[in-house]
């Protein structure tokens, strides 16, 4: 079995308890306008191109066996459909203005990198996280690798965005030490919109999974002028009233990705907005008041 994936992040502390190994795979059922990995969206490897560290040299254009690669004005473009990825064209950017987003891994070969910090996770009570993108998408693969994480007494973690077949929760979650669990937005017409798919299946399996696993954080990305309100906080609490959560993390949106959109030939909304700080905190209150562990932040 393979998986793409596009980065195997050492060192993370926002992902899960102590020091963890995250393992991002790449590919996303959701299409979130803020989202901050949109390297993770689409299945297929992608070129990453930072034009302002192209010095319009021509070497990738050169060693590009496909033609994949023209020069078009002040920039470069590469025709996705040409391109190989074999990566001749990042050997030779002498800037690093180029890069491949996805590679496909063995399980061997992801055991062997993430137990490359065994120590780590013992010392710090740590472990690994499997992120994305949507690492459900590739259910067998993942509930392997989690077993075998589970056989090295290794902690585990997965971050979902909760759409995908129940029957996957139900086979990785006796291997799942925690389920961190994202959730939108609760009006479904507002999460179609957004997110370019419904929140019932989401909502459902939030629900079902609550019953059989003990340990979910739920995680709430906030952004201004979209669902950043008190309403949607009110609805939250009220489908999650009587589920086995015990953790919320508030996700203030930020626009640290916004660079990789300009990589990938995409557009940024420019209208989206950190919710204020008395905002957060009221929120915080709001869950505190009801119970709730509450962490602004990852």
């Amino acid at each position: 079995m393979k998986a793409n994936i596009f980065n195997i992040q050492k060192f993370s502390v926002h992902d899960g308890p102590g020091i963890r190994t995250t393992v991002f795979f790449k590919g996303c059922p959701l299409k979130c306008l803020w989202c901050h990995n949109p390297e993770s969206q689409n299945l297929s490897k992608e070129i990453l191109y930072d034009k302002y560290k192209c010095t319009l040299c021509g070497n990738c254009i050169r060693v590009c066996a496909n033609n994949a690669i023209e020069k078009k004005g002040n920039t470069l473009i590469t025709n996705m459909d040409k391109c190989s990825f074999k990566g001749d064209c990042i050997v030779s950017c002498i800037n690093s203005a180029r890069q491949i987003a996805g590679r496909e891994y063995t399980l061997d070969e992801v055991m062997k990198e993430v137990l490359k910090d065994r120590v780590f996770y013992k010392n710090s009570k740590g472990g690994v996280t499997l992120s994305g993108g949507e690492p459900l998408i590739y259910k067998e693969f993942i509930e392997e690798l989690l077993m075998r994480l589970k056989k090295e007494n290794i902690h585990t973690a997965v971050d979902t965005c909760g759409y995908a077949d129940f029957k996957v929760f139900e086979k990785i979650s006796k291997y799942t030490d925690l389920f961190l669990y994202d959730l939108k937005l609760t009006d479904d017409v507002k999460h179609i919109f957004y997110t370019g798919v419904s929140n019932k299946i989401i909502i459902n399996n939030l629900i079902k999974l609550s019953k059989i696993h003990n340990n979910i954080n739920l995680r709430l990305p906030l952004i201004e002028g979209i669902n950043a309100d008190e309403n949607h906080i009110l609805e939250i609490l009220k489908i999650i009233k009587n589920m086995n959560i015990k953790k919320v993390n508030l996700l203030p949106y930020h626009d640290i990705a916004r660079h990789k959109y300009e990589k990938l030939c995409r557009g940024y909304s420019k209208d989206m907005k950190k919710p204020r700080d008395e905002k957060l905190k009221k929120y915080k209150e709001m869950f505190e008041k009801e119970g709730y562990k509450v962490k602004i932040g990852g």
